[in-house]
């Protein structure tokens, strides 16, 4: 019996205890503990005071004044003690304060870029590392007064890599024609550099997208890193943190897939499901429970998508038990039935999923794209996205709309995918492109 009908009383929204630290002396600062502290104190010890613009009245840029703006709810966070929706994104820099990593960005003189490298060295989430050219990148950040200590940058045209880079992905594109000048040009564009960057291990992940449209962010990634051993299909999911705690697993929601397959295959729905749950699993750490979205619940309208739909639940709920995950799969649902105990209780008492549901697969990337922006700015939410499923390398294309802060986290969750990424795909990262 779905526990929600047994009591229907809200749940308590429970505030975190404090995390201890990990680090003997320098110790590395911790968003939950160092949030309490008085005044500024907070914002420098995790990097940001060091790292905002100095304003002049009237005469401050306005993209100096965006940049802190996109800041300033984190910096309200902090110095009141009130995480609200930040639990996730701290529990996650938690976990890579122990084990940090290093993340590459394409975009190397985009402000918001800066601004979260920044803050991911200053969190001692790991070496971040920045493309492009190093004079453009170093006069940005003194416009915007960030300091680049910790924060490497790499010139793809002055690159020691360069050469045999190339010649990496020429072996890759032969059979496409692709000749030794073509493939150097090639590996200039700072997305390619970055993708045979994380394919060679010289980075544990790759993130961009807040200039360059989905398919710049993609093409690089299938023609080097491609999908994982094993799997045929890559997607995306978009992770949202919202201040109620009763929806998902205490604010935080799964929704897939957002921003790869426009019109999935029942193969590929089922796929999406059990690699969402797969990432569920690995970063909340509690048995997903994943609802196959359509807009009808189990029979109440008859149609081709929702016969997709039924067959893809069925489909998913078999691979996850091959696979070994501990998982539970319902649909077809109706997003309010999937995550609204009330009315779960009243269309399906006896389901684990409906009204409690964590992961939410829509049936197609319209669906899924469109609800995903609109609880993000409806519900004000934290949308940490599109976290790349089904890839041989972790990687992520953010949003052109991201702010540094949502970088900030998107590279925090590819991290933290990286360490432990066979467990997500066996066999990931053993061969070498060309190989």
């Amino acid at each position: 019996m779905n526990p929600s009908c047994y009591a229907l009383v809200p749940q308590i929204y429970q505030e975190s205890q404090p995390l201890s630290g990990y680090f003997k002396k320098p110790r590395a600062p911790n968003i939950l503990n160092e949030s309490r502290a008085e005044d500024s104190n907070s914002m420098r010890a995790v990097g940001v005071i060091d790292s905002l613009p100095h304003f002049s009245g009237r005469h401050a840029s306005v993209e100096k004044l965006a940049l802190f703006l996109s800041l300033s709810a984190l910096q309200r966070r902090l110095k009141s003690g009130n995480y609200g929706n930040m639990r996730f994104i701290a529990s996650i820099y938690e976990k890579l304060q122990r084990h940090p990593k290093r993340i590459v960005f394409p975009e190397g003189a985009e402000p918001r870029i800066i601004q979260a490298a920044r803050q991911f060295y200053s969190l001692r989430l790991g070496v971040p590392i920045l493309l492009g050219d190093r004079t453009r990148i170093k006069a940005a950040a003194q416009q915007l007064n960030v300091p680049l200590e910790g924060v490497r940058i790499i010139n793809p045209a002055e690159s020691e890599e360069l050469a045999p880079f190339a010649r990496r992905f020429e072996l890759l594109r032969r059979y496409k024609g692709l000749d030794t000048r073509e493939a150097r040009e090639t590996m200039l564009l700072p997305n390619y550099f970055g993708a045979m960057m994380v394919a060679m291990h010289q980075a544990d992940g790759m993130v961009s997208g807040t200039n360059e449209v989905t398919g710049s962010v993609l093409r690089p990634l299938f023609q080097i890193i491609k999908v994982a051993p094993q799997t045929t299909t890559a997607a995306s999911c978009m992770i949202m943190e919202v201040e109620d705690g009763r929806f998902g697993e205490n604010g935080v929601l799964f929704m897939a897939d957002c921003g790869v397959i426009p019109e999935p295959t029942v193969e590929e729905l089922a796929d999406i499901a059990v690699d969402t749950a797969q990432l569920a699993r690995q970063l909340i750490g509690t048995r997903p429970r994943v609802a196959l979205l359509s807009y009808s619940t189990k029979g109440s309208a008859t149609h081709a998508s929702i016969g997709k739909v039924q067959a893809a639940t069925a489909l998913a709920q078999q691979r996850a038990g091959v696979k070994g995950l501990e998982a539970d799969f319902d649909g077809e649902l109706q997003a309010d039935t999937a995550i609204v105990p009330e009315i779960a209780c009243r269309k399906l008492p006896e389901s684990i999923v409906a009204g409690h549901a964590t992961v939410l697969v829509f049936p197609d990337l319209n669906s899924g794209n469109i609800a995903s922006r609109l609880v993000q700015h409806l519900a004000r939410a934290n949308a940490y996205g599109q976290i790349l499923l089904g890839l041989d390398r972790p990687a992520a294309d953010v949003s052109r709309g991201a702010s540094a802060h949502d970088i900030l986290g998107v590279a925090a969750i590819v991290a933290v995918q990286s360490i432990e990424y066979q467990k997500l795909y066996p066999g990931a990262g053993e061969k070498l492109p060309g190989e």
